[in-house]
């Protein structure tokens, strides 16, 4: 069977290449990146200014990262060349998908989180020094999960958010512009 994006030397590009072509052109590619982390941040805001969820240490960490998906999408459509852009846009996603697997793992509690973010009491301790390290606690703790939807947390669907923004991110690096490069 013939492969649809392969047309070889000297043949025109395949109709199907030609689309994927101009769809993840990396001017595309950077604005739906771009795009998805603004709509990520923007439901992150939301749900803490309308829904009453205070973001814990891990939640700010991400919206870092997603700002840094936004800034680098955004050089790369203003400043950088393009190509340029992908690549840092892909390096930003992948922090950020980092930064959210290692939230959802510390909700799990497959590890600990970053110390003062979960409450992991000594068992052999005082009283007193249980009440200075619930003192010391946040309110809001890493290791909560205030919100799931089909058994994942906001932390679990921003992962697969960020997984999915590096891979637009790459393939637009990888294919975009393909067509015209090779005619």
């Amino acid at each position: 069977m013939a492969d649809p994006l392969n047309t070889g030397p000297g043949k025109p590009p395949s109709p199907l290449r030609a689309e994927l072509s101009v769809i993840l052109a990396p001017r595309h590619g950077l604005m739906i990146c771009a795009l998805v982390s603004a709509a990520l941040l923007t439901t992150a805001f939301l749900f803490e200014h309308v829904g009453g969820m205070a973001p814990c240490r891990l939640c700010i960490w991400q919206r870092w990262a997603h700002l840094g998906i936004i800034a680098a999408a955004t050089a790369g459509l203003l400043a950088l060349p393009p190509r340029t852009g992908l690549l840092l846009t892909f390096a930003a996603a992948v922090a950020s998908f980092g930064i959210a697997f290692y939230h959802a793992g510390v909700e799990w509690h497959l590890w600990e989180g970053p110390a003062g973010c979960t409450a992991s009491l000594a068992s052999g301790a005082s009283a007193a020094d249980l009440v200075d390290q619930l003192l010391a606690t946040p309110v809001v703790r890493c290791d909560d999960v205030p919100w799931s939807l089909f058994g994942l947390s906001m932390a679990g669907w921003n992962a697969l958010a960020s997984l999915d923004i590096s891979a637009v991110a790459i393939l637009a690096f990888i294919f975009g512009d393909r067509v015209t490069r090779q005619t």
